[in-house]
């Protein structure tokens, strides 16, 4: 990182992050002072921190930002973070493991959706085969007018097949 960057005035105090950062400390296992305290972290250990990330992520942002500018773009891309992480191996390796999975979940989520589809079309397609069936395929007379329309359809089609045969002979 180059040079620091003063905080603008009207943030300076507020933190951003202070219930992740707790939690983070807890879950890395920072001691109390003594058994006497709460298992709360210090304020000022919470308050640092946050100016710590806070301080990097506006870094980072400058960083891709100017990369941005160079290239001659309005817009931050995603390979201008990871340009302004280049000299990182760590974080740029944990960038592009975070991002191959983002990718994997969303391919996932596709394909679990184009299953749900064949799933719902196959439902459709199975009730339609069933009120097919339930229009006197069993033998029994069918209540309503399936049945009707049944002889009606096949009236046509009977129509339209002679119609044709006398169009071509």
């Amino acid at each position: 990182m180059a040079e620091p960057r003063a905080r603008a005035a009207r943030h300076k105090g507020q933190t951003n992050f202070a219930a992740e950062l707790r939690l983070l400390l807890l879950a890395y296992g920072d001691p109390s002072p003594h058994p006497s305290f709460p298992s709360e972290p210090l304020p000022e250990t919470v308050r640092v921190l946050d100016e710590i990330v806070t301080d990097f992520i506006l870094e980072m942002c400058h960083g891709a930002a100017q990369y941005a500018a160079y290239s001659r773009r309005q817009k931050i891309k995603v390979d201008d973070f990871r340009f302004a992480l280049r000299r990182d191996p760590n974080k740029l390796g944990r960038v592009q493991e975070l991002l191959r999975m983002e990718r994997e979940l969303k391919e996932a989520r596709k394909a679990f959706d184009q299953n749900d589809d064949q799933v719902g079309n196959l439902k459709d397609a199975g009730k339609k085969e069933i009120e097919d069936l339930g229009d006197g395929a069993d033998g029994k007379k069918s209540k309503g007018k399936g049945k009707r329309n049944a002889r009606r359809d096949s009236d046509a089609t009977e129509d339209t097949t002679i119609s044709k045969k006398r169009k071509t002979g």
